[in-house]
């Protein structure tokens, strides 16, 4: 037998009164609770580019480990950047780059304690990454792309758990 999917009421937009004007959400009657967010990118690049980096001939340094403290810092900043988001106090992110057979692969995770969640975090720290090494690699390749920015799993808050499908973490989570 199959399973029809239960109907969800229709999402909103948040970020905007009743009257349509642009509003930072108020999350002061909301609970704290234990919120963590990961997200993922890529940055695609040529064999060569890649075999450079393997062997760590960069004037720059060590473009992953850059990245990854670039990385940090941006997700502890992001409401400085997104307009509308809260600044958060953030009690834990971290960020991995892993150099794969066609460029670098980005996992960050972001976590705290509060009454609203980390998504923009973790999505912000990945991207920040990226562009860190694009900018470390540019002299080696100019053609990098930035790809598959994505939001992978959130956990917490009144939404609860979400699982991007057809992740490695989606397919954990079906298990």
């Amino acid at each position: 037998m199959i399973s029809k999917p239960v109907p969800t009421p229709k999402a909103e937009l948040s970020h905007y009164d009743k009257s349509g004007r642009v509003r930072m959400v108020d999350v002061t009657a909301k609970p704290p609770t234990s919120r963590t967010a990961v997200a993922h990118a890529f940055v695609r690049m040529m064999p060569s580019t890649v075999a450079s980096l393997r062997k760590l001939e960069n004037p720059k340094g060590n473009p992953l480990e850059i990245a990854r403290i670039a990385g940090i810092a941006a997700a502890k900043r992001t409401s400085d950047l997104i307009p509308l988001c809260h600044p958060l106090a953030l009690t834990h992110v971290d960020v991995q780059a892993k150099l794969c057979q066609n460029g670098i692969e980005i996992t960050s995770e972001a976590t705290a304690t509060g009454p609203t969640g980390v998504e923009m975090e973790a999505l912000v720290g990945a991207s920040v990454a990226a562009l860190t090494i694009y900018d470390m690699c540019k002299a080696l390749e100019r053609g990098m792309q930035i790809t598959q920015l994505h939001l992978v799993k959130k956990s917490g808050g009144r939404s609860g758990m979400y699982v991007r499908q057809g992740t490695a973490a989606g397919k954990r989570g079906r298990q």
